[in-house]
């Protein structure tokens, strides 16, 4: 299966995310803040990156920005997950790039089914 990198400073999420993920066959790499997620998605090679947009430091919304901006990330897949739902949230989560928004809370099946929907798009 895929690579999945996952950013959430909340813990409980965090946990969440990643046990349903690799419940999937996914193998995933947890961090806990933003700048950690840009780095390691400089790092080591993932097919995608799922990004909350409130963490300390850097948000997902800069993270995102950042891989668009860069070459070698460019083309990385990247789901914002976020608990801010109005429509003007979710533009500029598309604006910064984001291939898909999931509002939290999410169904761990809906999280599933989007993970994979766009991991199908990219062809990863």
């Amino acid at each position: 299966m895929a690579s999945v990198l996952i950013a959430d400073d909340d813990i409980d999420i965090r946990d969440l995310v990643a046990f349903k993920l690799m419940q999937s066959g996914h193998q995933v790499t947890v961090v806990e803040d933003g700048m950690a997620a840009l780095q390691a998605a400089r790092n080591q090679p993932v097919d995608l990156a799922l990004l909350d947009i409130r963490m300390p430091g850097m948000s997902g919304l800069d993270v995102c920005r950042e891989l668009r901006a860069a070459p070698e990330t460019a083309a990385l897949p990247v789901i914002l997950l976020t608990a801010r739902s109005q429509e003007g949230d979710i533009e500029t989560g598309f604006a910064a790039g984001a291939d898909d928004y999931i509002v939290k809370p999410f169904s761990p099946r809906e999280l599933n089914s989007r993970v994979q929907a766009v991991l199908t798009r990219a062809g990863r």
